[in-house]
């Protein structure tokens, strides 16, 4: 009898703490063997691991919960814990981060991990804080965005000219591609795959984890490297889901996040090659700018003043230039 009472009382204390804990839902575009998921799966097991499993972690992965910009809604007015997005799709909402998108304003992996960590790194949480209602809570790297497409190779401007090219709800990427001769189209991101299939766009541009885990190498057999953007993506939570944690909650939050973002960035640096391999024994065909110099100057002649207002200013801009080494 004394056993039995032991063991019920034990039950119940688990069950207790079963009930106790916190279930934070994270949703994300990706699928779960891509980058995105690499990241998503590290930062559940360390809330878990530095909470005593008392913070649970849900990942839901492929779009499940929406296009990235309804999820940056949702996490805005509190119905969605956490989201893992492209920072261009968080532009319209804070304006400023449009800095990190501008083209080629980040010319390395060194560049946007000093970018997102330390200073610079606060003072974009503060941005999105208070111009998005999010907290940035970690940062994934992944790596440029290169080109690809389903009608030519592309190794100049002029193979460029009048493509159809999907990019995000980002105005910066709309007018970079208009600026290069292109004829780009905004479409969210559950819409691309089908949208490359039906031919309603001839190409896009993501990184070579995201390209390969996507399957974009079924219908896109051309890649370019173009180096004008390093896709940079967060996981964010909503400020005033934020704010009504406790000092703990936050803590175990901010230390996970940025424990994961040093694991994204090691993550992208062995994989992402292996993901290009792949795509070439597909048959994808890589191939290098002969006239990236042009593509550069175009970018900073054309592009770059028509933000500067939107994105601080072009003081501000020169100020993360020279943080940057440039």
């Amino acid at each position: 009898m004394f056993n039995k009472a032991l063991l019920a009382t034990a039950v119940m204390l688990a069950m207790s703490a079963t009930a106790q804990a916190k279930t934070f839902k994270v949703g994300m575009g990706d699928p779960m063997d891509s980058d995105q998921g690499a990241l998503a799966q590290r930062f559940e097991e360390l809330v878990e691991d530095l909470s005593d499993g008392e913070m649970q972690v849900e990942l839901f992965p492929g779009g499940q919960l929406g296009s990235e910009t309804g999820m940056i809604q949702d996490t805005r007015i509190g119905k969605l814990d956490f989201a893992l997005i492209g920072v261009g799709n968080l532009t319209p909402y804070a304006p400023r981060l449009g800095a990190l998108t501008m083209p080629y304003a980040l010319r390395s992996h060194a560049d946007a991990v000093k970018a997102t960590t330390g200073p610079l790194a606060d003072e974009w949480n503060q941005i999105a804080e208070k111009q998005a209602g999010v907290h940035i809570v970690s940062w994934l790297y992944s790596n440029f965005r290169y080109l690809t497409n389903s009608k030519r190779p592309v190794t100049s401007l002029e193979d460029l000219e009048g493509m159809k090219i999907r990019v995000p709800q980002n105005k910066i990427m709309l007018a970079t591609y208009q600026a290069w001769g292109a004829s780009p189209i905004s479409m969210s991101w559950p819409e691309v795959f089908t949208g490359l299939q039906q031919g309603v766009i001839d190409g896009q541009d993501n990184p070579d984890i995201v390209n390969y885990t996507m399957k974009f190498q079924e219908m896109q057999k051309y890649l370019t490297e173009v180096h004008y953007q390093y896709s940079l993506q967060p996981i964010v939570m909503g400020v005033r889901t934020y704010n009504k944690l406790s000092d703990e909650e936050r803590e175990i939050i901010d230390r996970a996040g940025l424990e994961a973002q040093l694991y994204a960035l090691q993550f992208q640096l062995t994989e992402a090659s292996q993901a290009r391999a792949a795509m070439e024994a597909e048959g994808v065909q890589s191939a290098q700018l002969t006239d990236e110099d042009k593509w550069i100057s175009i970018a900073k002649e054309e592009v770059w003043p028509q933000f500067y207002e939107e994105i601080g200013g072009k003081e501000s801009f020169d100020e993360l230039q020279k943080a940057l080494g440039h």
